[in-house]
Formats: structure tokens, C-alpha cells, sequence
């Protein structure tokens, strides 16, 4: 039997195992199914423990994450946008892939670069005349 995956990147796949998936209750309108069925998934994703992403692309997912990380390092994805439990449950995989993925393009590093000397020029200009606006101001009240 193969070894079934989410595919994130070309690269990067996280293994279905992972991967743990809890049918919930959707809130929201919906008419009698919102009572009866659970159709919203919640799909929880060990940050921390796996194996699937290298170091740095895990540290760069829990940054992106925020709220949606708990304490423990686990990722928590909760999709109830559509009616059923498999679109609800695609929609949640797709977002842990988009999340992924962005967090596997390392960061540009800035390069540290000198003002021009027109924009110095511009820079000391400015504050030239607003200097000079603030003299004309200052005339008038002396005790």
C-alpha cells in the first residue's frame, strides 16, 4: 500500500499520519443540517514533532500561524465553510498546504543600501523650509 501524503510544495509532503482530522458542528446558517450532522472539520497538525517539514520551514509556519497554534506547537484548522463534511474537509487540507508553502519561501534578507544625494538634498530642503515657516511664525508675542 502506498504511503498516502499532502503535497505542499514540490518538496515538502506532509504524511497523512500527521495529519489528525475531528468532525465538528458548523455555527452559522445552515437550516436543520447545523443541528444534526457534523459537517465543519478541525484538522490538527503537530508543528513541532514532525517529521515532514525541515527546521527552518517549521519555525517560519509556527511565526505565520498565530492564533491558530496552541501552546503545545499543534496547528488547529477549522473549515465549515461549505455543506459537506468532504468539501469542508478538502477545503481545511488546502489551507494547511497554502500555509505550507508559505512558509517554505525563505524570507529576502534586506540589503543595507546609502540615501541618494537627491534625496538628501530633498531631506535637508524640507526641513529648511519648515524652519523657515516656523520663524515667520514666532514674531508678535513678547513679554
Amino acid at each position: 500500500m502506498a504511503i498516502v501524503a499532502l503535497q505542499c510544495t514540490p518538496h515538502i509532503a506532509i504524511d497523512e499520519a500527521e495529519l489528525e482530522e475531528t468532525f465538528i458542528r458548523a455555527s452559522g446558517p445552515g437550516g436543520q443540517n447545523v443541528n444534526k450532522l457534523s459537517t465543519a472539520v478541525q484538522l490538527r497538525f503537530d508543528v513541532r514533532r514532525s517529521g515532514s517539514l525541515p527546521d527552518a520551514v517549521a519555525v517560519r509556519l509556527m511565526r505565520l500561524a498565530g492564533r491558530r497554534l496552541t501552546s503545545e506547537g499543534i496547528l488547529v484548522i477549522t473549515a465549515q465553510r461549505f455543506r459537506t463534511q468532504e468539501r469542508n474537509r478538502a477545503d481545511a487540507r488546502e489551507r494547511l498546504a497554502e500555509l505550507v508553502a508559505e512558509a517554505a519561501v525563505p524570507p529576502t534578507p534586506r540589503r543595507a543600501t546609502r540615501p541618494t544625494l537627491a534625496s538628501k538634498k530633498r531631506r535637508l530642503d524640507s526641513k529648511a523650509k519648515r524652519g523657515a515657516t516656523k520663524r515667520l511664525r514666532g514674531g508678535g508675542l513678547t513679554d
